[in-house]
């Protein structure tokens, strides 16, 4: 697996992590004991990057985590996010508590501002968020779903703390981040988590087929690698499945060649 710096900090990260939306919901018992085996097979082949929410599934996303990284912490990076709803001071306090609760642990690793809210001052969010990171409930703060102006608010309203991340939809069918986001995120070494990274499922289907040949690549690994071709990306693709999973975690074993990538970016 490869590792990447999580913003301006000595963090390395899993350049392909594990998203969760979704997961925690569930009818049977055996369903829920499959996403919890898929996440520990994720930690098993090296995935250090789990991402989950207060809003996934209702908070029960965050359990289902905690059932996978029991007798584990150390080797796992947890990343949650606090709802737009939920971003006045005290509610951040309150939100972070039951977050922490439901994933059984003592600290989350990145805490992110799951979508901004013009209604809340963002100085009023940051300062809360600083707060926790004070308190060590936190240890990094990040957003989610901001543009470069909502983005360069937010780091300027943080006193002591870096912006470390900020996690946006980006595949080979969505670049809406390439023009202003990602060389933004790039400038101020700050790390963009792509979610979505799949396309939702659109897997594409105008790949190269040589390309694919001669690295022995399916095409949702080849759209993992190409979204990752930027140092300063790492990727959450959601995965409940075991057999998926593997398959992205060997996404990345190897990289292609500059002419590939930029064949691949033309489309």
């Amino acid at each position: 697996m490869e590792y990447r710096a999580l913003g301006r900090t000595k963090e390395k990260v899993s350049t392909i992590g594990m998203g969760t939306w979704r997961m925690g919901s569930y009818r049977t018992p055996a369903e829920k004991e499959g996403q919890v085996r898929a996440l520990k097979r994720g930690i098993e082949l090296g995935i250090n990057l789990i991402d989950t929410a207060e809003m996934y599934s209702s908070g029960k996303s965050e359990e289902v985590v905690a059932e996978a990284i029991k007798n584990q912490r150390e080797q796992v990076f947890i990343a949650s996010k606090v709802s737009p709803d939920n971003l006045h001071h005290d509610d951040i306090i309150k939100s972070c508590s039951a977050s922490l609760k439901r994933l059984g642990t003592s600290y989350i690793d990145l805490y992110q501002v799951h979508w901004p809210n013009p209604k809340i001052p963002i100085g009023e969010t940051m300062s809360a968020m600083e707060e926790l990171v004070r308190d060590g409930a936190i240890r990094y703060i990040g957003v989610s779903n901001f543009s470069v102006a909502e983005a360069k608010e937010a780091a300027h309203a943080l006193s002591k703390n870096d912006l470390a991340s900020n996690q946006v939809e980006y595949s080979m069918s969505n670049r809406y981040v390439e023009p202003e986001i990602l060389p933004y995120c790039a400038r101020e070494k700050i790390t963009l988590i792509a979610y979505s990274p799949l396309a939702r499922g659109q897997i594409a289907n105008s790949v190269p087929s040589a390309i694919l040949r001669k690295y022995n690549m399916t095409p949702a690994q080849m759209m993992l690698n190409w979204v990752t071709r930027n140092d300063q990306v790492v990727a959450i693709p959601k995965a409940a499945a075991i057999s998926h999973l593997e398959e992205n975690a060997s996404s990345i074993s190897v990289r292609f060649t500059p002419a590939e990538y930029a064949t691949l970016t033309k489309g």
